[in-house]
């Protein structure tokens, strides 16, 4: 039987995926911009661990287009390896240069403002 917190984290967790699943092709949003459209800003991390254990679900959630607040692929680590991640995105059209997405501001999208 689950508790209420691991209850709660399940609800945060499908929230997050649904945001993920909006995310445009060719586009990146931050955990942080997850976690502040969600109302919970100061659950950047919690977004990353949901992102993290998204990988053992059936349906494919595009969790390579999070990064970092900085356009920083910190989260490649959990794609099987090292190099996944960056291959999903350049598969997109954006280009990576020593793990950071460049012109990351106009490839950014803010759930906040597209939403």
């Amino acid at each position: 039987m689950k508790s209420e917190r691991q209850r709660d984290n399940d609800g945060f967790f499908e929230k997050v995926y649904e945001i993920t699943l909006l995310i445009p092709y060719g586009r990146v949003t931050s955990y942080g911009a997850i976690a502040r459209f969600l109302g919970s800003g100061q659950s950047a991390r919690m977004v990353g661990w949901a992102l993290n254990s998204s990988h053992t679900r059936p349906d494919f959630i595009p969790a390579h287009r999070v990064v970092n607040r900085n356009g920083l692929l910190t989260g490649k680590h959990h794609f099987g390896n090292s190099t996944t991640m960056q291959q999903l995105l350049e598969n997109e059209g954006i280009i990576i240069e020593d793990n950071r997405i460049i012109d990351f501001p106009e490839k950014f999208w803010d759930p906040m403002k597209e939403l």
